[in-house]
């Protein structure tokens, strides 16, 4: 075999959401900070992203992390993310992995029975506190980047629906928030399809009708990207239930197939960021209360809102969120020289309108 590229990667996941972590193969890429190592792998390098996240290394609902050394002092690690049709500024389940793959595997300093590890993001600097047993990583809660509410109630009309409440709400990346029933939905496993059609179509109208979210500090930023459906509780002792849906291609309003993202198996921490940035702007969730969110699968991540703070001029709350992952599979991924999909590729069988 005459290999172009062996790619070094921990795959692990965190309550149900895959979160692969590159540990070798890409030791650096150019540039001064994170944002600007987003910008050259967006310009220069975004065949990481495709060969690892497309068929036939990678499948709809996966997720793929890269660390790097930081690119500020006060940081461990530096991690970019990169999920099918961007680079999002922050993501929980792929934090909890990137911590447990990091600490699990050796790679940092660590001490029991909490490791402390501060990840450089591109949206800022990510403080986590793992619970460590005899090497093993249990619970792992991370202080998240501030949220904030950006629309609140706001009406949009979904073609084939009707007209629908939603919020807008920042957690990490600019999520619309609308509760399942309007779509005559159930978050059950079973009805995944559906779910996800659905959110697909929330998407692009709030995309079309209520403008580019703009966050205060964080350039650029490419507005709402991601829907999430709400309902009540299944699990004993829940708080909500949600529903995240992540596009894995670009949906169209004239290609009824393109209405086929795919749903994140966890509980999603800046999705959980996002609607309990969204319940406190309503006073429906208070600074220091627990908020036990339910994914897909029930698996919970646990939220709490620990203070207000001032984001650019803009009212915010700063999240934690705790949740666990579990590493699965140590593997080298191989591109040969003669490959002839050496960026992956998509079918519409599993991808929708690709």
């Amino acid at each position: 075999m005459h290999a172009k590229r062996v790619i070094h990667a921990i795959d692990a996941h965190a309550g149900g959401e895959p979160g692969r972590v590159i540990v070798g193969g890409m030791l650096d890429v150019p540039g001064a900070t994170i944002g600007d190592k987003v910008a050259w792998l967006q310009r220069e390098g975004d065949w990481l992203r495709l060969l690892m996240l497309r068929e036939p290394r990678g499948y709809p609902a996966s997720n793929c992390n890269l660390v790097i050394p930081p690119t500020r002092p006060d940081a461990d690690a530096g991690v970019i993310i990169m999920e099918h049709v961007e680079y999002p500024a922050m993501s929980g389940s792929n934090i909890i992995c990137v911590a447990t793959v990091l600490i699990e595997m050796g790679m940092v300093a660590v001490q029991e029975p909490v490791t402390i590890l501060r990840l450089d993001t591109p949206a800022g600097l990510v403080t986590v506190q793992a619970e460590v047993h005899s090497g093993r990583v249990g619970l792992v809660t991370f202080r998240n980047v501030p949220a904030f509410a950006a629309l609140l109630e706001a009406e949009i009309e979904v073609p084939g629906v009707g007209v629908v409440k939603v919020d807008v709400a920042w957690g990490g990346m600019f999520y619309v928030i609308a509760e399942a029933a309007a779509f005559g939905v159930c978050l059950l496993p079973e009805q995944g399809r559906l779910i996800a059609e659905a959110g697909e179509r929330l998407k692009l109208a709030a995309q079309e009708q209520l403008g580019l979210m703009e966050h205060p500090t964080i350039r650029p930023c490419p507005g709402i990207t991601i829907a999430e459906l709400t309902g009540p509780p299944v699990g004993q002792g829940a708080t909500g239930r949600n529903a995240v849906v992540v596009s894995t291609g670009f949906p169209r309003w004239d290609r009824p197939e393109s209405f086929s993202g795919a749903l994140d198996r966890s509980p999603c921490g800046t999705g959980t960021s996002a609607r309990m940035a969204s319940l406190y702007a309503k006073g429906q969730l208070a600074l220091g209360e627990d908020f036990h969110h339910e994914g897909i699968l029930g698996t919970v991540f646990t939220g709490r809102l620990v203070e207000e703070t001032d984001i650019g001029g803009i009212s915010g709350v700063v999240p934690i969120i705790s949740g666990r992952a579990w590493i699965t599979n140590i593997a080298d991924y191989v591109l040969a020289e003669d490959d002839p999909f050496p960026m992956g590729y998509t079918v519409g069988d599993l991808w929708g309108g690709a």
